[in-house]
């Protein structure tokens, strides 16, 4: 069996692809019950958010488990695989752990430390139980998971992170404008990054807000939460809006900016041109660039009047302080509660060679007894009991140290190698399921490499080992 992750998200797909992927929740039971369908697919939980959709699924094979994953996630998308495999990551077995503990910390968010995905992964993980798509595999892990993650929030500051971020960047803009009470604010995008700055700018008392989305039904219902107007993402739209705003957040998740300098140049035009003061009195206009990758051309940074502020260096300014040391102790947790996982299952996998082990002992001391009673049958009840007694003690005493052994060794990197020792030692039954490798999971919060599936199933591979990039 093999363990898989495979989706897309932020990082790696365009937000049209992502809005087209994302499975609704009317569509999740389907999608859960079409991927058990398949042939390879023993186990499935689907995360769907407006920032990923990833199926974690147990699969008896890599290969198969993968192309009926990724074709389900082409048909819900309506993409061609070819177009949708460049947008994929594929994580395997250890690195599926680690994603996973990685997701649910938030440290793979957008907003690094958001405590929403907590509740997103426990309310997959609840419908994929009561859907019947989960089995213990998938149990274990899913639990294990929702632990490291109240974990990482009950013992660091990490939930912290994304307030303080967006603190920082607020105060960024104030330290540009001065007092922002009564100034105009413009959010583009209306996902949990965009609400949790506006909500911050409300708070410092900020005039008018307008809420840019490409879903305006979306961006409708944020800014009616914040008290003001949505518009579309259109180029005039937007360049009305930026030359009315004073400060801008932008965090839509889009793999190119949906800023561009010339749209800046034409709204800072038009500032310019309905300012009584002349343009020596336009006030200067504030970007608070929150999305990975950049929401705002970097060029516009070199434009009179515009502050850029971006996340590179408001990260810089959050790994000199506190919230940036819990972010890398939450990194270090997870890496040591993959390292901790993944040996308790190396452990378990050997278990079914230990029972093969004492199965065929068990066997031969029948066998022998069997033997005794025809050689030797005048031994009474009581020397019959003591033989037997004897012989399955000297049994149990040889086999004792081997199977102590071999699961202590287990749950090393390369413990499978002690389980297949013993399967050709004793020539047991090769029907009997043996450790499973499981790879090293030395960065857990590694990022995804876009199109690892298209390269899995073009090498006809599975990613983790000797020149995979797979991550």
């Amino acid at each position: 069996m093999s363990l898989l992750a495979v989706g897309l998200n932020h990082r790696t797909a365009p937000t049209v692809v992502l809005e087209r992927a994302t499975v609704g929740p009317d569509d999740l039971e389907k999608l859960l019950h079409d991927l058990l369908q398949g042939e390879h697919v023993a186990e499935a939980v689907v995360l769907s958010t407006c920032n990923r959709v990833e199926v974690f699924a147990e699969t008896t094979t890599f290969h198969g488990g993968l192309t009926e994953i990724s074709d389900q996630l082409a048909r819900i998308s309506g993409l061609p695989l070819e177009e949708l495999t460049s947008c994929l990551y594929v994580h395997h077995e250890a690195r599926a752990v680690a994603h996973l503990f990685a997701v649910v910390c938030g440290l793979d968010s957008m907003l690094v430390g958001e405590a929403q995905i907590l509740g997103q992964v426990r309310s997959a993980y609840k419908l994929a139980t009561s859907e019947g798509s989960t089995g213990r595999s998938l149990s274990v892990l899913f639990r294990e998971a929702m632990r490291v993650g109240k974990r990482a929030h009950s013992e660091t500051r990490i939930d912290e992170a994304a307030a303080s971020l967006v603190g920082v960047a607020v105060e960024g803009a104030r330290t540009a404008l001065g007092d922002l009470a009564g100034r105009s604010v413009l959010v583009v995008g209306a996902g949990s990054t965009g609400a949790l700055a506006g909500t911050v700018l409300r708070r410092a008392e900020v005039g008018s807000v307008v809420v840019a989305n490409r879903t305006r039904d979306r961006g409708a219902r944020l800014a009616q939460n914040l008290g003001g107007r949505a518009v579309g993402l259109g180029d005039a739209e937007l360049v009305e809006a930026l030359a009315e705003a004073d400060v801008v957040v932008t965090a839509t998740g889009s793999t190119a900016p949906v800023v561009p300098a010339v749209v800046v140049k034409q709204a800072l035009e038009r500032r310019a041109s309905t300012h009584t003061g002349g343009p020596e009195g336009v006030p200067p206009l504030v970007f608070l660039d929150l999305a990975l990758p950049r929401d705002v051309d970097p060029e516009v940074a070199a434009l009179p009047g515009v502050t850029l502020i971006d996340l590179e260096g408001l990260r810089s300014v959050l790994k000199a302080g506190a919230v940036g040391a819990d972010v890398e102790l939450v990194r270090e947790l997870v890496a040591d509660e993959v390292s901790a996982f993944c040996s308790r299952q190396r452990a378990l996998r050997v278990t079914p060679t230990v029972t093969a082990l004492r199965a065929q002992a068990a066997e031969v001391v029948r066998g022998e007894l069997e033997r005794l009673t025809g050689r030797v049958p005048d031994l009474d009840d009581r020397e019959r009991a003591e033989v037997e007694s004897t012989v399955r003690r000297v049994v149990d005493k040889l086999l004792h140290a081997p199977t102590v052994r071999v699961k202590e060794l287990a749950a090393s990197p390369d413990g499978d190698r002690y389980a297949e020792a013993l399967h050709m030692l004793f020539d047991l039954d090769r029907n009997t399921p043996s450790v499973l490798s499981v790879p090293t999971a030395d960065d857990p919060a590694a990022d995804p490499v876009p199109g690892a599936a298209a390269a899995a199933l073009a090498a006809g591979r599975a990613p983790g080992g000797p020149g995979s990039e797979a991550r």
